[in-house]
């Protein structure tokens, strides 16, 4: 495990990135396969990972995300989208990946009856349901972080941004919502002291 806490320990939210250094292709496409590999409740993978390369789509984003630096200065930008009405049961996306499990038909009509049972009251509420998706893509974006901390990559979290301006400029269709996004780099400046809670604030045995 010293490799994992290495990554955790090397991790932080950089927010200075050098603009000059690139990601090489076969590291960047290591930490595509990590957001693809990752779990997500039922199975649903509801994430769209957006990468944003386009100089004069990150200029018209930055001042949509509080004007922060790492929008333009960070090797690669990912914005991670859901996909809310495929994970709907009853939709062929969400048969499709549970049949995916080559279950026997029994099986697989007891997970559908217990898939429609979860969703409905997230169904009713397009925001319950939002949120249930882009919590899986937050799922997604820490192992993304981690797995690129382990390789020396610098990343930062960005929650910052006006979500109905960011949705209009990707001109993302209704049923998209945009959960977060997450820069990638290397950092310019030395990593700031990293300041947490004891583990006795946090923890409790019952």
């Amino acid at each position: 495990m010293t490799g994992f806490m290495d990554a955790m320990h090397f991790r932080h939210a950089c927010k200075t990135f050098d603009s000059r250094r690139a990601i090489p292709k076969e590291t960047f496409d290591t930490l595509l396969e990590i957001i693809r590999l990752s779990p997500s409740s039922f199975g649903m993978e509801p994430w769209r990972a957006l990468v944003i390369r386009t100089p004069e789509l990150r200029a018209a984003l930055k001042p949509l995300c509080w004007n922060q630096n790492q929008i333009i200065d960070a090797s690669e930008l990912i914005i991670f989208t859901t996909d809310n009405d495929a994970v709907k049961s009853g939709t062929a996306y969400s048969r499709t990946m549970f049949e995916r499990r080559n279950l026997p038909a029994k099986a697989l009509d007891s997970y559908l009856d217990v898939y429609q049972a979860f969703m409905a009251p997230k169904e009713a509420d397009p925001k319950l349901l939002e949120n249930w998706t882009a919590k899986q893509c937050y799922i997604a974006a820490a192992n993304l972080m981690t797995g690129a901390a382990s390789m020396g990559i610098d990343s930062c979290p960005i929650e910052g941004f006006d979500a109905d301006g960011v949705t209009r400029l990707l001109n993302l269709p209704g049923h998209r919502s945009v959960a977060l996004m997450v820069a990638l780099g290397y950092r310019a400046h030395v990593q700031t002291p990293r300041t947490r809670l004891d583990r006795d604030a946090i923890v409790q045995f019952l």
